[in-house]
C-alpha cells in the first residue's frame, strides 16, 4: 500500500503541524530539521514561527533505490545561522518510519549539546511501525503505507531529464 501526496496537500499538512504545535503553547527558541526529508518542513515551520532554523544531516536509506535502511549516519557538524543553538528546541523531520533517526537524534543531541533543556519532536506523518513517538504530529498512519512525497520526482530525474521535461 502506498499514499501519493501532492505539493498543495502536503504544504496543508506542514501548515496543521505547525498550528499543533502553536495551539499547544509550548514555546521554543529553535528549530532543527533533519535533513533530507525534514529540510522543507524546517523551512517552513521557521518562516512562520520566525525561529533560526539549523540543519542536521542524516543518513541511512541507500540500498535497493532508497527504499532499504541501513546504517545511520549523523553529520558531525550541524549548519546553523545563529552564533549558538537555543535550549528549547523543535526537532522537526517528514515522518517516522522506523523511528530509529528520529530516536537517535533525539537522544544524541543533548549529548552534543548539554545546554538543551528541552527537546520536542515534530514530524508529518507517524507510522505505527515506528519505535518512536513524536510529540507533534498531523496524520498516524496505522497500515504504515510506503508515502511517495511531491519532491520524489527529482530522485530519479538528472540534467538531461530537466532540458527534456522544460522543451515540452
Amino acid at each position: 500500500m502506498s499514499l501519493h501526496v501532492s505539493w498543495s496537500e502536503y504544504n496543508t499538512l506542514v501548515e496543521r503541524l505547525a498550528l499543533q504545535v502553536h495551539e499547544s503553547g509550548w514555546r521554543f527558541n529553535q528549530i532543527i530539521c533533519i535533513a533530507r526529508g525534514g529540510l522543507r518542513v524546517g523551512d517552513v515551520l521557521s518562516r512562520i514561527f520566525e525561529l533560526p532554523l539549523a540543519i542536521l544531516s542524516t543518513h541511512s536509506y541507500a540500498a535497493d533505490g532508497g527504499t532499504t535502511q541501513g546504517e545511520l549516519i549523523i553529520a558531525e557538524h550541524m549548519t546553523m545561522t545563529a552564533p549558538r543553538l537555543g535550549d528549547r528546541v523543535l526537532l522537526v523531520d517528514d515522518m517516522v518510519d522506523s523511528g530509529h533517526t528520529l530516536a537517535t537524534v533525539r537522544k544524541e543531541l543533548p549529548l552534543r549539546f548539554p545546554h538543551m533543556v528541552d527537546i520536542r519532536t515534530a514530524v508529518v506523518w507517524y507510522k505505527a511501525c515506528s519505535v518512536f513517538k513524536p510529540d507533534y504530529y498531523v496524520e498516524y498512519l496505522a497500515d504504515s503505507p510506503w508515502i511517495h512525497q511531491p519532491f520524489e520526482v527529482y530522485d530519479n530525474l538528472r540534467p538531461e531529464g530537466v532540458k527534456a521535461r522544460l522543451e515540452k
